[in-house]
């Protein structure tokens, strides 16, 4: 698997990282943690994130899975450029016609995902706070979007696994700062990110437009050929 894709899953975790502290951190300074001893509390934090970074790794599986059956020739191509597109149609109704995108089948699992991290909220003890950490990871997310979307393109189970592992990895830092400083934080650093994001999400999109493309520029677009029925990928 080509090690440039799994580098840019954790990459895609740095970047995204402030974006999570500013969506995911009002739940992880919620945490019910105030009544346990010092040490628990910092193993806590740790579950709550493992508990995270497990969901997206199972993700990553069955995206890869998905990957092993659609990344196939020329539709590995199509399927780029048609998403690279899709994300620019929606960054412009979102940040420049300012129209919301309901999707309902998504509305319907974060209100269950919500009813359900209350009840977890509610209560005390460690499996709880776990259970919290891996509904937080299927909450909807623009930037989990973009790094399902990668681990799709792998095409590998354990591609698409290790890529959204080392995603998980990569927003761990910002995540951990949250829970252990909580209110030092500024809440302007959330406002300065929601600014660039929009800019960050259209790289993302050209990226997968030009990989697409099948230019044959190294890393960027690498040329696709087949080869006895099967799809060969030459990043140089």
């Amino acid at each position: 698997m080509p090690w440039q894709l799994l580098i840019s899953g954790l990459l895609l975790g740095l970047i995204s990282s402030v974006h999570c502290a500013g969506m995911c951190g009002p739940v992880a300074l919620a945490l019910p943690i105030q009544l346990l001893p010092k040490k628990q509390k910092s193993i806590a934090i740790f579950l709550y994130n493992i508990g995270r970074i497990i969901t997206y790794s199972l993700l990553g599986l069955i995206a890869g899975m998905a990957g092993r059956f659609i990344m196939v020739g020329s539709f590995q191509q199509i399927f780029s450029v048609v998403f690279g597109i899709g994300i620019l149609v929606i960054i412009t109704a979102s940040y420049v016609f300012k129209k919301s995108l309901h999707i309902t089948p998504l509305n319907n699992l974060y209100n269950r995902l919500q009813m359900f991290m209350g009840r977890q909220l509610k209560q005390q003890g460690l499996p709880a706070i776990f259970m919290l950490g891996m509904a937080n990871g299927l909450l909807p997310c623009g930037m989990v979007y973009m790094a399902v979307t990668g681990a799709l393109t792998l095409g590998s189970l354990s591609g698409g696994m290790l890529y959204m592992f080392l995603y998980g990895m990569g927003t761990l830092p910002a995540m951990l700062a949250i829970s252990f400083l909580g209110s030092m934080l500024h809440v302007s650093v959330r406002n300065k990110f929601n600014k660039i994001s929009p800019y960050i999400l259209a790289s993302v999109a050209v990226l997968l437009i030009l990989r697409g493309l099948n230019l044959n520029i190294p890393y960027i677009s690498p040329y696709f050929y087949s080869n006895g029925g099967a799809t060969t990928i030459s990043c140089h």
